[in-house]
C-alpha cells in the first residue's frame, strides 16, 4: 500500500473512532437526562466545580488540580437525597523539561444517610496490602474469609466498622460486584475510578441503600442519642 494511501486510511480510522467517541458519550448524557426526567431528579451537563467543597472528607473529589463534576444528577431517590456525576480531574509529569497533562475521568454516587455516621472506608483488596500486611500494616477483619480476601476495610473507630459490617450486610456486599464505599458523618459515596454506565450508577445508589438498611437498630438509636 502506498505510504500517502496508507496515511489517509489512518487519519480515517482515527477520526471513526473519535465520531464513534462522540456519539456514545452524547446517547449516555442522553440516557441520563431521560432516566432522571423519569424518575423526579434534576439534571444538568455544566461543570460544577463545587463539588469537593461540599463533600470535603471524600479524598477521591481532592486530588489532583481542575476538579469538577459533570453530568450530574440531584434530588431524592428511594427517600434519600442523591448526587450522582462524573469526576474529572488533571495529574501532571515532566519528561525532557515538558509539563504533560492527564486527564482522569471517575463516576461517583453520594446518597445521603439519615443516621449519623462516622468515617469508614471499604474498597477491593489490592495487592499492595498484601504486602502492607506482610510487614505488619493490618486492615480490619471479619470472620468471612472470603470478604476479608475481597474488601480491605478501614476505620478510625474499629468498633464502628464491626458495628456497620455485621453478617447480613457482609452477605448482601458479597452479592454485589466490587466497588468502594466511603462514609463521612452524613454520607457514603460509591466509586470504581472509571466511569458507570447507567445500570452502575443505579446498582451503586442500590448498593448504598442497602449498606444504610441494614443498619442495626441498636446502632441506628445509639448515632441518633435514642439510648
Amino acid at each position: 500500500m502506498p505510504t500517502l494511501l496508507l496515511f489517509f486510511v489512518v487519519v480515517a480510522v482515527i477520526a471513526g473512532i473519535s465520531i464513534y467517541g462522540a456519539m456514545q458519550v452524547d446517547r449516555r448524557r442522553k440516557y441520563l437526562a431521560a432516566w432522571s426526567h423519569d424518575n423526579g431528579l434534576r439534571f444538568t451537563d455544566t461543570n460544577d466545580y463545587g463539588m469537593a467543597n461540599r463533600f470535603p472528607d471524600f479524598t477521591c473529589l481532592r486530588r489532583g488540580e481542575d476538579r469538577y463534576a459533570y453530568n450530574v444528577i440531584r434530588g431524592v431517590w428511594n427517600q434519600r437525597a442523591i448526587h450522582a456525576f462524573d469526576y474529572h480531574y488533571e495529574t501532571y509529569t515532566t519528561h525532557k523539561g515538558r509539563r504533560q497533562t492527564h486527564h482522569h475521568h471517575f463516576s461517583a454516587v453520594i446518597v445521603t444517610s439519615d443516621v449519623p455516621l462516622k468515617p469508614l472506608l471499604i474498597r477491593p483488596e489490592r495487592i499492595f496490602d498484601k504486602i502492607a500486611e506482610f510487614v505488619g500494616f493490618s486492615d480490619i477483619n471479619y470472620e468471612s474469609a472470603e470478604f476479608s480476601r475481597r474488601y480491605h476495610v478501614s476505620a478510625p473507630d474499629k468498633r464502628w466498622a464491626y458495628d456497620v459490617l455485621h453478617a447480613r450486610t457482609i452477605e448482601f456486599l458479597l452479592e454485589q460486584g466490587d466497588c468502594q464505599l466511603e462514609f463521612d458523618h452524613h454520607h457514603i459515596l460509591a466509586q470504581r475510578n472509571r466511569r458507570y454506565s447507567l445500570p452502575e450508577i443505579i446498582a451503586a445508589a442500590t448498593v448504598i441503600h442497602g449498606v444504610l438498611d441494614r443498619l442495626p437498630e441498636y446502632l441506628v438509636k445509639q448515632q441518633r442519642g435514642e439510648t
